[in-house]
């Protein structure tokens, strides 16, 4: 068995991708590794899997599957984690760049205290600010409401607050420091393969979105730790998500898949906990939310 199996999905990501798997090729280069890099191309028609297939042919650590088709991300992650080999595994997202990682520093983290199961880098974005999707509580109702009400935001530097209006994005952390979390993104979420095995993966009910938070929810379920690592961070270009697509019809689905995911979870997880007409006020919310997000 390997150290590290990387698993990467490509939707006409083309030159995204390409700059992940460069940056991924060079840090190995500078940080040896028993690796393999697995990219599931789910169906992209921008020459994506050619490009793929290239860089295929002179490293030896990078394997190509041809998924013909968009089976949606936890599905294509499935399909990864079916045929990978590692130890460990990182889901990484395509629009991801890796420099300056020894990954047996994180891998050894783990692998201290057998009460971890998960874990993810700092994330940062293009402004060099945090992605806060790297770092967040459960979408809980009093912590998805003091989030969409903005007052997270505007207690955010209140720090005595932030532990009552800022659970959705754990603001009373620090992130220098090494801390305990609930949801990485999926964007880099590096975790045992015994426990993803375990699990299942991700819960292919969701199509795109949302299958992080499951993953988490269903590690923290087993009673296990998610860590926030800040050791070492990887830049998250995220203007390639679909949310942000040109296309209109792309869109348009992708935001269909963003607000039904918060639906999946709740209803997986909240729905039972609540009474009947505050369930059809957080899916209204949900729904208006939908209908005037740009």
């Amino acid at each position: 068995m390997i150290s590290l199996s990387i698993i990467i999905v490509s939707f006409n990501t083309k030159e995204v991708t390409f700059r992940c798997l460069t940056s991924l090729k060079k840090n190995f280069n500078k940080y040896p590794l028993d690796y393999e890099v697995i990219v599931i191309d789910n169906g992209s028609e921008d020459l994506s899997l050619e490009m793929i297939n290239s860089l295929s042919h002179n490293w030896k650590n990078l394997k190509v599957i041809n998924a013909k088709k968009n089976l949606g991300y936890g599905k294509a992650n499935n399909l990864g984690l079916y045929v990978s080999k590692g130890k460990y595994v990182l889901y990484l997202n395509s629009d991801t760049i890796v420099s300056e990682i020894n990954f047996l520093d994180p891998i050894n983290f783990i692998e201290r205290d057998p009460k971890i199961g998960g874990l993810t880098v700092k994330v940062v974005l293009q402004n060099g600010l945090i992605d806060p999707a790297s770092h967040r509580g459960f979408p809980t109702p009093w912590a998805s409401l003091t989030y969409f009400l903005g007052l997270e935001k505007i207690f955010s530097k209140a720090y005595l607050l932030n532990n009552i209006f800022g659970k959705y994005h754990l603001k009373g952390r620090n992130l220098k420091n090494i801390h305990e979390i609930d949801v990485p993104t999926g964007a880099f979420f590096l975790a045992p393969r015994k426990l993803l095995n375990k699990i299942g993966g991700f819960d292919q009910d969701y199509f795109a979105y949302g299958e992080d938070i499951e993953l988490a929810y269903q590690i923290k379920k087993l009673g296990l730790k998610i860590f926030y690592y800040p050791l070492y961070e990887v830049l998250h270009l995220k203007s390639t998500s679909g949310l942000k697509k040109v296309n209109s019809e792309i869109r348009e689905k992708t935001k269909f898949h963003f607000y039904d995911s918060m639906k999946i979870f709740y209803r997986k997880h909240y729905e039972n906990k609540y009474p009947w007409i505050f369930n059809q006020l957080i899916y209204l919310t949900i729904d208006l939310k939908a209908k005037f997000s740009k």
